[in-house]
């Protein structure tokens, strides 16, 4: 099954500390509601771009997505 990676990106000075923050919420999300969701974490693309993200199948994106509004989503590719 495909994989999906939903992103919220957060730029500014403090976009990494927003992003953190932000991934507390995201874990809450899934806490609440017993997502088997494994894969979140933070990123930081530049010292003024960072993004916190979810990893979901492709089955559960939809109500996912219209819930939490990520900015972008993009297939999941694991290293």
């Amino acid at each position: 099954m495909r994989k999906l990676k939903l992103i919220w990106d957060f730029r500014g000075p403090v976009s990494l500390k927003t992003a953190e923050h932000h991934l507390v919420h995201l874990k809450e999300y899934i806490s609440i509601n017993n997502l088997d969701i494994t894969i979140t974490g933070t990123e930081t693309l530049s010292e003024m771009h960072s993004l916190a993200y979810l990893v979901v199948n492709e089955s559960e994106m939809k109500i996912i997505r219209d819930t939490l509004k990520p900015h972008r989503g993009q297939i999941y590719v694991q290293d």
